[in-house]
């Protein structure tokens, strides 16, 4: 579950000079204006951009596949964020309407398709493997699905972080289908398999839902 934010609208214009920076912050956020405007990112042209060399930028932001991973982490929970704007409802039907939204969007930014054109095999591990990009969006489903759950509007039969991690790797299946030897995206496919992961658990005779320990 990765993929570039949707533009909001253009950025205000700073005023006075612009201010000098350096570190892994403004690594990042170089790179992250290269791969919005659809731009390889070479490790030798952002250290040269950032005023440093090359050893000072392996060591703010580890390896390239480390910085595009850490790149693509930011990516998916802004891209979220911005599915998760507005939508409305409660429970599984929230839920699936989020992650609509945000794999249509996924699978329709241009940065994106631009970047799995230039490398699709390193996109399909940076994204597909446990790592960065899937760490941030099993904790943000995680934390969708919490709410949900403390609201009394879901109740599952897996520990969160669990059935959240389950629903980010079905997701990623079937939404990059078309690169694992597919013809297109899946995202219909995907929605109906969450659905049935987010079905709400049968009730026990005492009206609970039976804990881990009962299972």
């Amino acid at each position: 579950m990765s993929g570039p934010v949707p533009p909001d609208g253009p950025a205000r214009p700073r005023s006075g000079p612009p201010a000098r920076s350096s570190g892994p912050a403004a690594a990042l956020a170089a790179a992250s204006a290269h791969y919005l405007r659809g731009e390889p990112i070479d490790m030798s042209a952002l250290a040269a951009e950032l005023g440093v060399g090359r050893a000072t930028l392996y060591r703010w932001v580890g390896s390239r596949e480390q910085l595009l991973g850490t790149l693509l982490g930011e990516m998916t929970e802004r891209t979220y964020r911005v599915a998760a704007r507005g939508v409305g409802g409660a429970g599984a039907d929230r839920i699936l309407a989020v992650l609509d939204r945000f794999m249509r969007a996924v699978v329709d930014a241009e940065p994106l398709k631009a970047f799995t054109e230039r490398e699709p095999r390193l996109f399909i591990r940076l994204a597909t493997m446990p790592g960065t990009i899937e760490d941030r969006a099993t904790e943000l489903l995680t934390r969708e699905l919490q709410a949900e759950i403390d609201h009394g509007e879901l109740r599952v039969p897996l520990p969160t972080r669990t059935l959240a991690q389950a629903i980010v790797r079905v997701a990623d299946s079937f939404m990059y289908a078309h690169y694992l030897g597919g013809n297109r995206p899946e995202i219909d496919q995907a929605l109906e398999v969450v659905e049935l992961l987010l079905r709400p658990c049968p009730a026990t005779a005492g009206g609970e839902s039976p804990g881990p320990a009962e299972r």
